[in-house]
């Protein structure tokens, strides 16, 4: 059985080349708008519990603002100590300019 697509968010509530902060049933997710193109990470930072959307985007990686950490937004791969261990990354599909989740 596959799992359902959830609406989040409009294509236009995430801000470009900037984060929104959305829930996925009990799950922060971030949102990611990178030159027009929609991702989606666990919101909380596996190192220091903050809120990724709270951070800051660069080459596309996403800072924690905590502790300066970062994340490959598409891969969900840790890249900068403090972080080691990963965050989880959601399948995104954009439909009508709603966005949706498998999760």
């Amino acid at each position: 059985m596959s799992e359902a697509w959830t609406r989040v968010a409009q294509v236009s509530d995430v801000p470009e080349d900037g984060t929104l902060l959305v829930s996925l049933g009990d799950d922060p997710v971030c949102l990611y708008n990178i030159g027009g193109r929609i991702l989606a990470t666990h919101d909380t930072c596996t190192h220091g519990q903050a809120s990724l959307a709270d951070g800051f985007i660069e080459n596309g990686e996403i800072e924690c603002p905590l502790h300066q950490g970062r994340f490959n937004i598409e891969t969900g791969k840790a890249v900068s100590v403090p972080c080691t261990e990963d965050i989880r990354t959601y399948t995104v599909k954009i439909e009508n300019g709603v966005v949706l989740l498998k999760g």
